[in-house]
């Protein structure tokens, strides 16, 4: 089935562009009147346009050139529409973005067809128009309304450059960012995905043997393998191979062995491509000024004395206890459960680590910190806490009894309550602080935290996934919604929409790097 999509009232429309010199105003004829198809080649912002076999192609009254905007048609030429009874429809630039969509069926269109001058109300850009006075009228086909290409609308009011010759025909470029499918091989989708510092890195399972690659994003079919590891079939998990950024290094992991039995392995890529695996085991580390710390979760974090510091990354058999040792550090308890912790378990800043600590069942994870010159070890949260993070030089912490978002001081003073709902997860941007609500198994409602009044809600549809990439807020919704990707800023304003359904949204340094729900293609939007 062919996706249309009406704002508010399920009708998908169009929007029409002419090549011609400003158009006159004169009084429209009313009713039908004749089209046909372009005789001439059209690309709309690089895609080539089969108007044969288009449910919705471009057409032609009067020697102008009409452009169909349908709900994706719009969306690639960075244009929103709503739709009113009082006002009718209205339609703007925005920041959105789409994918091409070729509309396209089993059945040619003929030479000639019929279209309708359009009777509805319409507000461009926020100016009026009286379609009964334009020289181009709006019409409508196929239930889609059309605008004529005139130098009025494609440049004067979108901003739009275009393109004429004999051979090539019309071309039609907008400003706003383009969906690009990354020429990546269609199994890299399988795994991991990366984008950091001018290079894709991806890996391609071939028998037991999983190869990683880094290739230029300028040309991505220039490829190096880089690394690769064998596995065994009945391992858990064997080619699940994730990237992440970490503190401006890129990671590779993966798991090696049977479920817990086995282990993590992560692996430090450096900026000239090469791969070395550094450790092994369940585990978290940072940088410190010291040397590299690593939080164990293994069996034997129940011993008090899984926190270590090793003066290099190269030489682990240096790695000295810190903090007391009669502490079980990023180890949780549920009830009567331990459990092991968690990514958001510690934090370092400058000399100290802030860190989730259990002393026993009755006094399970407090935030202490640790001073890495003296080893004095304080509790400075004394309420059971979930995860913690660090932002801008304050603690944030949602309380296990209550699931409510505090913050304090880094000394622990100061407490105060940051959320008006119980938390799922929370990050912060430029300030501000975001979080989520579980709605249900799949769906999240997005607020942003405001101590002095009403949490407001940033989007009004549930979000599937979000996280903080390069400084921005980056929402996944489900594949019901109108938009699969929204990029919000620091003030919950959405800085990009797209429109594609989106599957997964990969780590990268610039832009965003997302994998298509349709057919698993890799896409990159600047």
């Amino acid at each position: 089935m062919i996706r249309i999509k009406w704002t508010a009232i399920t009708v998908a429309f169009a929007l029409c562009m002419s090549l011609l010199s400003p158009a006159g105003h004169s009084q429209a004829a009313s009713g039908s009147v004749k089209v046909t198809l372009p005789g001439y080649p059209v690309t709309l912002n690089g895609h080539t346009v089969e108007n044969q076999y288009r449910e919705y192609p471009l057409l032609v009254y009067r020697d102008v050139t009409y452009i169909p905007l349908t709900w994706y048609d719009t969306r690639l030429f960075g244009l929103e529409t709503t739709w009113s009874a009082k006002e009718g429809m209205t339609i703007k630039q925005g920041p959105v973005t789409s994918s091409y969509a070729p509309y396209m069926t089993e059945h040619r269109n003929a030479a000639s067809l019929t279209a309708k001058i359009s009777s509805s109300a319409y507000t461009i850009n926020g100016k009026k128009i009286d379609n009964t006075k334009e020289n181009y009228p709006i019409l409508n086909f196929r239930d889609v309304p059309y605008i004529p290409l005139t130098w009025r609308f494609a440049h004067d009011e979108f901003g739009w450059d275009y393109k004429w010759n004999g051979t090539n025909g019309l071309s039609i470029t907008s400003h706003n960012p383009q969906v690009q499918t990354v020429g990546l091989p269609s199994s890299a989708g399988k795994n991991g995905v990366a984008l950091f510092k001018g290079y894709y890195y991806y890996a391609e399972t071939k028998g037991t043997t999983n190869h990683v690659y880094r290739a230029p994003a300028k040309q991505p079919s220039a490829k190096t393998e880089i690394y690769s590891y064998t596995f065994v079939k009945d391992e858990w998990q064997p080619d699940k191979v994730t990237f992440q950024i970490r503190d401006d290094t890129l990671w590779l992991t993966y798991h090696r062995g049977e479920g817990i039995m086995g282990s993590d392995a992560f692996v430090k890529i450096s900026d000239d491509g090469k791969a070395k695996l550094m450790f092994n085991g369940y585990l978290d580390f940072k940088d410190t000024p010291y040397g590299m710390l690593i939080l164990h979760f293994n069996d034997w974090a129940f011993e008090g004395d899984n926190l270590l510091l090793t003066p290099s990354e190269q030489d682990n058999t240096k790695a000295m206890k810190v903090g007391n040792i009669h502490l079980m550090y990023g180890v949780t308890t549920d009830g009567k459960t331990w459990t092991l912790g968690s990514d958001d378990a510690f934090d370092v800043v400058g000399d100290d680590i802030y860190i989730l600590a259990s002393r026993d069942e009755s006094e399970a994870n407090r935030i202490y910190k640790i001073n890495l010159k003296t080893n004095e070890t304080e509790k400075i949260v004394n309420s059971a806490v979930a995860w913690f993070r660090i932002l801008d030089n304050k603690l944030y912490y949602v309380k296990s009894a209550d699931k409510l978002l505090y913050s304090s001081a880094l000394d622990g003073t100061g407490e105060s309550k940051q959320s008006e709902h119980t938390v799922a997860w929370f990050d912060g941007i430029g300030g501000s602080i975001f979080y989520t609500t579980k709605k249900n198994s799949t769906e999240f409602d997005l607020y942003r935290a405001d101590p002095s009044g009403e949490d407001p809600l940033v989007w009004a549809k549930p979000v599937a996934e979000v996280q903080v990439l390069h400084g921005q807020l980056v929402c996944r919704f489900g594949s019901k919604e109108d938009y699969g990707v929204i990029r919000f800023d620091a003030s919950g304003n959405p800085q990009l929409k797209v429109t594609d359904t989106i599957s997964r949204v990969f780590p990268s340094d610039e832009g965003l790097l997302l994998q298509a729900s349709k057919d698993s293609s890799i896409k990159f939007v600047p």
